[in-house]
């Protein structure tokens, strides 16, 4: 827009300037009571907003009021933007005292904003008071997405061993969690995939010259999403990438931070080499926002891969078993997730999704969980519910105090977080004899016994607080006592001095006003004044200034008034400077209790997550599985697949189903029968009790025995991925050669109609040879569905390992006969039991799908001719 002869105003160059520094964000402007966007910021924020934009000078420009700039910022952020608000960082009294009182009002930049940054008072109140007080959780237009997580990608070349190695870290800005990950990756790139799938990142960052593979994948997975433009992928300066130019800014950065529970320079120096090539651009891109901080925490980094133990699940297999969302609309409902959340708080919610995301493959640990969970269950024991109705009604608390770590809280916010950190802490002492005398399991007293002291420190930074100030925002009477705040102190005492002196002022004006009873006035917000009827004007001195006045009366200010007056507003608006200081100071003493907060909540966390699966297991009428690290077997008495049970409700009883295999007896299961028979929910109900066993869950049946698995790996259905340029049958033979290089013998592998959408002997022959290799070499526990009868050969070839099943039915042979020349042949009519059965079944029944699917009826009867022909002619050549 800039045009070299035209007139800028003053405002507009200072936003010109602004803008040549931010040129990747919308800037909104403070101006007196509103924020203006100017030029294409304007017309962009217009769109967005639905609000009315105007030329003004020489730019376009609207506006929006100042008490809605969070609304607002949170809109254009959730459509993909980044937002920068810009402040006046000058008072008027302090500035109309100064030399610059006629230029313009200095304004910076005060905080930029992307949809993983939204962080601080300005754009994300944590927390209403109504909201905690009347225990109304409204999700009004500003919830926030459950997870944020900003993602940086790097990737490295191995020349010599021709292997791509990829790093990643991954920030929650808002909670201060962080993962760091280094693997390497094939030309799918399914590793980083599946990772990406898990952390659902709001933001992805990714270096300039990212691969064409890498580019493919993080855009086929921002399309596949619901909620369209979901995922904002910003490319930096690939150089900020390099080892050394990223090393450089970790060791100036981690070599500064003294604080306690800080990372050291050498914990962050052992981190692979791919991580530190993320770390780098990281921290110059959460600088320009502020929120470097969460990346010097020693508590939160955590490693995401399978190596710290949990049960590989990659990203087909949680779209396949539905474990996050549905497949039909990517929601939640439906999924595994949506059957087991019952948590009450924001922090167990986030927690309950990693669970369900990574299992856990230390039978230790699974067992722990178990026993946490039965106890909840089944004792009534009063100190257990009374820490579950703790649990309802508390704020973000991992958001809020990530919010004060940052210095970004509100003193509304502040006031919320810390007293319900405080009143837990108390409660929780409370009910510590309790605890100790009637609580069993050593998971649950581990976390009830070891939280009320992390939150203790609460306690006494509520003190200082004065309430109602805290509630109405108010710094300046914030703290009660200020014998720790000797600065507000000493400039209390100055402001009280010049009251004091124009107070004592009034004996002179008395005089000379001959009204011994006079008083200051004040009037719309002018303080002070001398009021005198008109008809008495004649008594003011000549050198008095008149400020105001009305047909009856005018108001004056005698010289020592104005320069009283002056000077006391000078020392209040310093005084709101100061309380700002020492409210940031406050916030930062605060801070260094972050770690052990922290650790609190996230034993709060966990034990709603317990609770959560208890409440999930006494309403679906559950059992506890039994589980062995030493044993490689799935033995199901009576399984139900979760969600169809839970979906179907009480009158539409789920058909349970039996599955037993023993890793070295029958370990592999073909599964054959009519289309829409219940095969594939049968095998992935087989999968999802055995991921809620490893996340410490009840199960849907009567009875359950298994061994620990290291992985589950499925490959379902026909789907192909047209991002990627693969075709069906392609994405099919790729995801089975995954299967094929990772899978062990302590998996457990479901191959779903392997080998479609090619010829049919191809298809045959493909599905036969790798099913017989996983079989013969790599000994998995193996669900195999297929409708190629030949398969089913392989019983014969290995008894002692494979059996033949099928999903019963009945058949009703059609009415019109079939024998005589030229009559009519139709399909049979099928009534589905959704019951396995052993033993092959002949035929697939494909013709009855058809007529459910109100093919026409002269279709119908030319299909079923054909086919018996094909058929008959199959068996004359047997």
């Amino acid at each position: 827009n800039v045009h070299a002869s035209r007139v800028y105003t003053p405002l507009e160059q200072q936003v010109i300037q602004l803008k040549e520094q931010h040129k990747d964000a919308l800037l909104a402007v403070e101006c007196g009571y509103k924020y203006r966007f100017f030029g294409d910021d304007a017309e962009i924020a217009a769109k967005e907003l639905n609000i009315f934009c105007h030329l003004d000078h020489n730019f376009m420009t609207c506006s929006i009021p100042t008490h809605r700039l969070f609304v607002h910022v949170r809109r254009l952020v959730s459509q993909g933007h980044k937002v920068g608000v810009v402040k006046q960082t000058e008072t008027s009294a302090i500035k109309a005292s100064g030399t610059s009182r006629n230029s313009l009002f200095t304004r910076q930049l005060s905080g930029l904003y992307t949809k993983s940054t939204l962080v601080g008072e300005d754009v994300n109140p944590v927390c209403r008071l109504g909201d905690v007080e009347e225990g109304s959780s409204s999700r009004e237009a500003v919830s926030d997405p459950p997870e944020s997580f900003l993602l940086c990608i790097s990737e490295t070349w191995d020349k010599p061993r021709k292997q791509l190695t990829v790093g990643l870290v991954a920030v929650q800005p808002s909670t201060g969690d962080v993962l760091v990950d280094s693997f390497p990756d094939g030309s799918s790139r399914s590793e980083l995939e599946g990772r990406v799938v898990k952390l659902n990142p709001a933001e992805i960052i990714i270096p300039s010259d990212a691969s064409e593979a890498t580019h493919r994948l993080i855009q086929s997975i921002a399309n596949a999403s619901t909620q369209a433009d979901d995922r904002r992928v910003e490319k930096r300066d690939c150089a900020q990438f390099e080892f050394a130019s990223a090393m450089n800014t970790v060791t100036e950065f981690y070599c500064h931070s003294q604080e306690q529970g800080c990372r050291s320079l050498s914990s962050v120096a052992s981190l692979e080499s791919p991580v530190i090539c993320c770390l780098g651009p990281l921290i110059q891109y959460l600088r320009e926002f502020n929120l470097e901080r969460v990346l010097r925490s020693e508590s939160s980094f955590q490693h995401l891969s399978s190596a710290s133990g949990g049960m590989t699940l990659n990203a087909a297999t949680l779209r396949n078993l539905e474990i996050l969302n549905n497949q039909t609309d990517g929601r939640v409902k439906g999924s595994l997730l949506w059957v087991l959340d019952h948590t009450r708080t924001r922090f167990g919610r986030r927690m309950l999704r990693k669970w369900v995301s990574q299992p856990l493959t230390d039978t230790e640990s699974v067992l722990r969980r178990l026993d946490a969970v039965q106890e909840i269950l089944e004792s009534n024991c009063s100190p257990l519910n009374s820490v579950r109705s703790l649990l309802s009604h508390l704020p973000d608390l991992d958001r809020g105090i990530c919010g004060i770590y940052h210095r970004k809280s509100s003193t509304q916010e502040f006031y919320i977080i810390c007293s319900s950190l405080a009143r837990l802490s108390l409660e929780l002492q409370a009910l510590l004899p309790a605890i100790r005398s009637q609580v069993q399991a050593s998971l649950l007293q581990g976390l009830l016994l070891d939280t009320p002291d992390l939150l203790a420190p609460a306690q006494s930074f509520l003190k200082v607080l004065n309430e109602k100030a805290a509630k109405s925002g108010n710094k300046t009477e914030l703290f009660s006592d200020l014998s720790a705040f000797p600065v507000l102190q000493e400039r209390r005492k100055q402001i009280q001095e010049v009251i004091d002196e124009i107070h004592y002022h009034r004996k002179e004006i008395r005089l000379i006003l001959k009204a011994p009873a006079f008083d200051y006035t004040t009037v719309s917000g002018q303080e002070f004044l001398i009021e005198v009827k008109n008809s008495l004007s004649s008594t003011v001195p000549p050198e008095w200034v008149k400020v105001s006045s009305t047909k009856a009366v005018s108001r004056y200010h005698t010289p020592l008034l104005v320069e009283r007056y002056k000077k006391l507003l000078q020392l209040r608006e310093q005084l709101l400077l100061d309380c700002q200081t020492e409210w940031i100071h406050f916030l930062d003493q605060f801070g260094e209790h972050y770690h052990l907060m922290k650790r609190a909540i996230s034993h709060l966390a966990t034990l709603d997550c317990l609770f959560s699966l208890a409440e999930v297991a006494k309403q679906g009428d559950y059992c506890r599985p039994e589980v062995s690290e030493n044993c490689r077997q799935i033995v199901i008495r009576d399984g139900r697949h979760p969600a169809i049970d839970l979906l179907m409700g009480e009158n539409n009883q789920y058909v349970p189903n039996v599955t037993e295999l023993q890793g070295e007896g029958k370990r592999t299961m073909i599964i054959t029968g009519p289309n829409m028979g219940g095969k594939s929910s049968y095998i992935r109900q087989v999968a999802l009790i055995c991921v809620m066993a490893q996340m410490g869950s009840y199960v849907p049946a009567l009875q359950a025995q298994l061994g620990m698995l290291d992985g589950i790996y499925v490959r379902m259905g026909a789907s192909d991925n047209i991002f990627q340029r693969r075709s069906t049958f392609m994405e099919d033979v790729r995801e089975a050669s995954e299967i094929v290089s990772r899978a062990t013998e302590r998996s457990l592998v479901i191959l779903d109609e392997l080998g479609r959408g090619t010829s049919t002997h191809d298809g045959i022959a493909i599905a036969y040879a790798t099913l017989e290799y996983f079989i013969r070499d790599v000994k998995a526990l193996t669900l195999f569905v297929t409708h190629y009868p030949p398969l089913c050969e392989l019983e014969r070839v290995y008894p002692e390992h494979v059996s033949n099943y099928h999903m019963a039915f009945l058949l009703n042979e059609p009415d019109v006969a079939a024998d005589t020349d030229g009559a009519e042949v139709a399909p049979e009519f099928i009534t589905f039991l959704y019951q396995l059965t052993q033993g092959a079944a002949g035929r697939s029944y494909g013709l009855n799908v058809a007529r459910l699917a109100d093919i026409p009826d002269p279709i119908l009867h030319t299909a079923a001719r054909k086919a018996q022909e094909l058929e008959s002619t199959v068996n004359a050549r047997r």
